[in-house]
């Protein structure tokens, strides 16, 4: 298995950090009326905070419904926060020293500076069959970013996406250029949704589940493709998935999420071999062996997913966690706290 580049840990804000969430909370009104405020919201993200080194990768992992999808929409603007804050301080384009520019509070962006933000953060969805227009060509599709930015002339733009087609190994791109996405296939699709987002030189993607729709044999070479483009551009990743192999393979940390709230957070090898939260032992328990004759015991969890309308405020795993006490019941949700380097978890009885 291929090792991420390594990264210091950043399980802590500082002066360098390329994203920093802090309390990051959104809320959707279950109905809305034109004579009376909303009583009812689903609690989609709650309070997640955490902070994304340069040149790093951060691991989204969860079941789905639990917020993943929804973190990565605020985060590149696709959505705004009912709460928190999210600060980015992208490398500057014009410094010869490669250093950082200042750092940029997301929720004072208008759209006036959305555009300079687009160009520095950008998102790689799910289904490679549903993000692209099927009129429109593999060129178009490209060079649109490059387009709406203003960077460079016709000429300019064939040359670039003839090269970032090359570079995702749609080869020889003079027979993709003008092909339709209904000409592909699913595994080129989806290489040809990386380009569209790297094509302008990103410093941040949010890749939301890129091989979840892909066959397996598709799988592995878009995962190494998108660890290559990373390395050479110096991309930060949050990566979104409820695969933890995949998340082993492409993180340098994983960041567990349930019902909204993060509740573990540490460094990949760390967490798979020490998992402290209930629901992180419950995940790893489910991952399957390749051995038709290894036999394991079911997850020891209860119940089904508690629904995300008005939560109560006592820890959100607490109707389905084997280790529950009077004391979680009785308090709010626990906070996280570190437990070893960089280990962090948010549990009573860890």
């Amino acid at each position: 298995m291929q090792t991420p580049m390594a990264t210091p840990n950043r399980t802590d804000a500082g002066q360098d950090a390329l994203v920093a969430v802090e309390g990051l909370t959104k809320r959707f009104p279950v109905s809305k009326s034109l004579f009376r405020q909303p009583s009812s919201f689903i609690h989609a993200v709650d309070d997640v905070s955490f902070v994304l080194a340069p040149g790093e990768s951060l691991g989204l992992v969860g079941e789905s419904g639990c917020g993943k999808t929804t973190v990565g929409k605020l985060l590149v603007k696709l959505l705004e926060p009912t709460a928190g804050r999210i600060r980015f301080r992208f490398p500057t384009r014009d410094g010869a020293d490669g250093g950082s520019g200042d750092a940029v509070d997301a929720s004072a962006i208008r759209s006036a500076d959305l555009r300079a933000f687009r160009r520095q953060a950008q998102m790689i969805f799910q289904d490679p069959y549903e993000s692209m227009n099927p009129r429109r060509t593999i060129y178009d599709t490209i060079a649109e970013p490059l387009a709406v930015q203003g960077i460079g002339h016709l000429t300019d733009r064939v040359d670039r996406v003839t090269e970032i087609l090359t570079q995702v190994g749609l080869t020889p791109p003079s027979s993709f250029l003008f092909r339709h996405p209904h000409e592909l296939s699913g595994g080129q699709r989806q290489r040809v949704a990386i380009a569209r987002a790297l094509v302008i030189g990103p410093s941040f993607v949010v890749a939301d589940e890129p091989t979840s729709m892909l066959d397996v044999s598709s799988r592995t070479g878009i995962m190494s493709l998108m660890q290559e483009m990373a390395q050479r551009l110096g991309i930060s990743y949050l990566y979104i998935t409820h695969d933890l192999a995949v998340a082993r393979y492409m993180c340098h940390r994983i960041a567990v999420m349930y019902l909204g709230k993060i509740v573990e957070m540490a460094e990949t090898e760390e967490l798979l071999r020490n998992p402290l939260h209930p629901y992180t032992r419950a995940l790893l328990s489910a991952v399957p062996v390749p051995d038709p004759a290894y036999r394991r015991d079911h997850p020891d969890i209860r119940g089904d997913l508690t629904l995300p309308i008005d939560p109560p405020p006592w820890c959100r795993f607490y109707d389905r966690c084997p280790a529950a006490t009077d004391f979680c019941r009785d308090n709010l949700h626990p906070r996280m706290e570190e437990h070893g380097s960089g280990h962090w978890v948010a549990c009573y009885e860890a």
